[in-house]
């Protein structure tokens, strides 16, 4: 369904978007993951033809976004980061007026109108103003707009940021079941846990470049030793980061200053941990909580960059 080969993006001579490639089999639901500012918006951009490529090449149904964007983009429908409503417009004109955008027109607009409606679950609230909705049936809406036209490929950037668990939940259970209905999805988030969920395949971006990419088992095993253990301290010095990194089964340490606890990944949890603990009575640390973690995407992440997901 969509092939992204090597492209790369450029703002005021700062490359963005560094050689991206990875493709999306059709009806997939692939995860792009990695933290705000990693290059995601701006990967989702160039593939729906709003934002143009300095070099590369994204084909969407084998069809090219640089030579036949007008027809790739009746394939795909999106959904931004930003609400893309008009607010003073009610549920149900919002999405005629984007279903006419499509092509759709009379009983054929009005009965899909009604059918995603019922499908975003707000069929009650069709008349209602969307000035009138809350953050996260907003959200829905804007979904709701994108799957007008029934399209082929659904790319969904950041859905749920800045809403309420309900909505939230609502929109994660809905992407699952246009899923499960045959429809690829493209989902980039910096919340793991969603992707983890929704998607077989996952690719992490990072400072605009692919870092690593397959599904989560074969991603979670490349965590080298397989094991992360967190430590919360009274406080601690470099002094303390040091020895913990000296120590024989310590891959990498990764220290938070605000709360003073230690990400440390290691080869073996068992021989590790009594080292560990040794090093923070050494160095005057009181050891307030002690946290063996397994293997996941987080941790992943953590070792591959030396930070947090959402950092």
């Amino acid at each position: 369904m969509l092939v992204v080969q090597d492209i790369k993006k450029s703002f005021s001579h700062k490359e963005v978007v560094k050689g991206v490639s990875f493709t999306v089999a059709k009806g997939e639901a692939f995860g792009l993951l990695g933290p705000n500012g990693a290059g995601k918006s701006t990967t989702i951009s160039m593939i729906c033809g709003l934002l143009p490529y300095d070099s590369g090449e994204v084909t969407v149904g084998n069809a090219s976004v640089k030579k036949k964007p007008m027809q790739v983009k009746k394939t795909i429908g999106i959904v931004p980061q930003e609400i893309a409503l008009y607010p003073t417009m009610s549920a149900k004109e919002n999405l005629l007026f984007w279903g006419r955008m499509y092509g759709l027109t009379g009983r054929m607009a009005k009965k899909r109108a009604a059918e995603v409606l019922e499908y975003v679950g707000l069929s009650d609230r069709a008349k209602d103003k969307i000035e009138t909705f809350s953050g996260g049936m907003k959200r829905r809406i804007n979904i709701g707009a994108a799957l007008m036209h029934e399209p082929e490929l659904l790319i969904m950037d950041e859905p749920t940021v800045g809403i309420d668990p309900q909505s939230r939940n609502h929109i994660l259970e809905t992407v699952k079941m246009l899923n499960k209905s045959g429809m690829t999805i493209i989902y980039t988030s910096h919340y793991m846990e969603e992707v983890e969920y929704l998607c077989q395949r996952i690719g992490i971006v990072d400072q605009g470049k692919m870092i690593a990419i397959g599904d989560k088992n074969d991603l979670c095993s490349r965590l080298a030793g397989g094991t992360v253990i967190t430590v919360s301290v009274s406080s601690f010095q470099n002094e303390l980061i040091e020895k913990i990194n000296s120590l024989p089964d310590t891959e990498k340490v990764t220290a938070d200053h605000d709360t003073y606890s230690l990400d440390i990944i290691v080869k073996d949890h068992k021989r590790a941990a009594a080292g560990i603990l040794s090093c923070c009575m050494e160095s005057g640390a009181e050891v307030l909580s002690f946290e063996r973690k397994d293997p996941n995407l987080e941790s992943l992440f953590l070792q591959l960059t030396g930070r947090s997901l959402r950092d």
